[in-house]
């Protein structure tokens, strides 16, 4: 009997796309006024650093997932270098990750969708965009590439407008309601960082949340035509698009804008736009940022269906989520990982927002730790495997200094989340699905 696999359908533009798309959410379009006004211009310095470290992160998962082709996920490696009960647990939390990203987008596709259409019911829109996804998803993996690359286009030529039009306006010294638009406008407002170090430690919270999701490139590595080549480009090509598009587009804000006069309760991107006299600009970037929310939910269902099929590939989920249609797609993983969104769905709907804001905060920290175990698990593959990583031709820089720099900066990201009141509580409370995720490996295995 031949062995059923995932076909490798992504080809080198769906990847590439994938790679910006991942990179690029929603909190760059909606929260960037939000973590300007907490750090000011010294926002980009906190941009620069988290982009570096997730950088060398993607270098250590690129370098892991080619030293083994058969490798299709964390799950994969983790099983090989920390053992089955950490693949259990890393598999289990990514999923339950992008399972609480996708109730948040579908959250956020209702919303957007009333800025148009104010009297619709919340829930449905979300609940056709699921539908859709699910139907598009469950016909090829090469669907789902075609409409990750859309919607990452769609991010991408919102950016360089904005670039390009301020930049225009900073060059002409255009005036706008809080004086002209120069590079001045940069330190002449109490410096580079007017709220002192304390501001510019918190953004940090901001900035790896705009962050999560850029490692989704490495879950693709199973799906994609030609990986040797495709992966490592798509990794490489990160730090300049992080320049660009994050760094770029926030130093023409605030050129523009002296950082004390963004309101932090609005789009950045809705006030340069409106501000060169377009009408529509709410509209435009309320546009952007829907088709956002409907791609990081598409991911959503991609990678919890894949993180699924891993897991009962190694028995760590009933055998029958590892079943694979005729055009290789995993669909029971699929339609089990929707099912779940849905209940989640009407879960946020039911009951108090506050238990859906943890759950998403939760999400995040759960997000450090699948960063640190893929440096870990670089660490061992290194030390155990030196003849394997020998043959690497996409070797990660500095180790093992880079990596131990990672664990540092995860390790000094959770303290700044200690540090704020609404993200404390997951601190305290993810440990909680750490236990529960044992517990149940435990009584699996005892059971065996």
């Amino acid at each position: 009997m031949q062995q059923e696999t995932l076909s490798r359908g992504l080809k080198n533009r769906h990847v590439q796309l994938i790679a910006i798309g991942g990179a690029i959410g929603t909190g760059l379009f909606l929260g960037a006024g939000k973590s300007i006004h907490l750090a000011g211009p010294s926002i980009l310095f906190a941009y620069i650093i988290t982009g570096i470290i997730c950088f060398l992160i993607m270098r250590a998962l690129g370098e892991l997932l080619l030293s083994n082709l058969e490798y299709h996920s964390f799950v994969d490696f983790v099983h090989d270098y920390i053992g089955n009960r950490a693949a259990f647990v890393t598999g289990w939390t990514y999923w339950f990750c992008w399972i609480s990203i996708a109730m948040a987008d579908l959250t956020a596709i209702g919303m957007y969708t009333q800025f148009w259409f104010p009297n619709i019911p919340q829930w449905l829109p979300g609940f056709i965009a699921l539908m859709v996804l699910l139907i598009m998803n469950l016909a090829t993996v090469k669907l789902f590439g075609e409409m990750e690359f859309w919607f990452a286009l769609i991010k991408i030529i919102a950016i360089i407008a904005l670039i390009i039009i301020g930049f225009i306006m900073i060059v002409k010294g255009f005036s706008t309601n809080a004086g002209p638009s120069s590079f001045t406008n940069l330190w002449s407002h109490d410096g580079m960082f007017p709220n002192g170090m304390h501001g510019f430690i918190l953004s940090f919270q901001m900035v790896v949340f705009a962050f999560v999701g850029i490692e989704l490139v490495g879950l693709t590595a199973g799906e994609t035509e030609n990986p040797e080549k495709v992966i490592p480009k798509a990794i490489n090509n990160i730090p300049v698009r992080i320049l660009i598009f994050y760094v770029g587009a926030l130093l023409i804000i605030m050129s523009i804008y002296p950082w004390n006069a963004i309101n932090p309760a609005k789009s950045p991107f809705v006030q340069v736009f409106l501000a060169v006299g377009i009408a529509a600009a709410a509209g435009i970037v309320n546009f952007v940022v829907l088709t956002s929310a409907a791609s990081a939910c598409n991911s959503a269902i991609f990678s919890t269906s894949r993180m699924t099929y891993a897991l009962a590939k190694e028995k760590n989920a009933p055998e029958a989520l590892a079943k694979l249609t005729k055009n290789q797609v995993p669909s029971n993983a699929l339609f089990f990982s929707v099912i779940v969104v849905l209940i989640a769905v009407i879960l946020n709907y039911v009951m108090p927002e506050g238990v859906f804001t943890l759950i998403t905060s939760i999400s995040t920290v759960c997000f450090i730790y699948i960063w640190a175990i893929t440096v870990i698990c670089h660490m061992k593959y290194r030390q155990t495997r030196p003849e394997l990583a020998a043959k690497n031709k996409f070797k990660m820089p500095l180790y093992p200094v880079a990596n131990y720099i990672i664990l540092v900066f995860l390790a000094f990201v959770l303290v700044v989340l200690a540090l704020a009141e609404d993200t404390r509580i997951a601190l305290i409370v993810t440990p909680v699905w750490f236990i529960l995720l044992l517990v149940i490996y435990q009584v699996k295995w005892d059971r065996k």
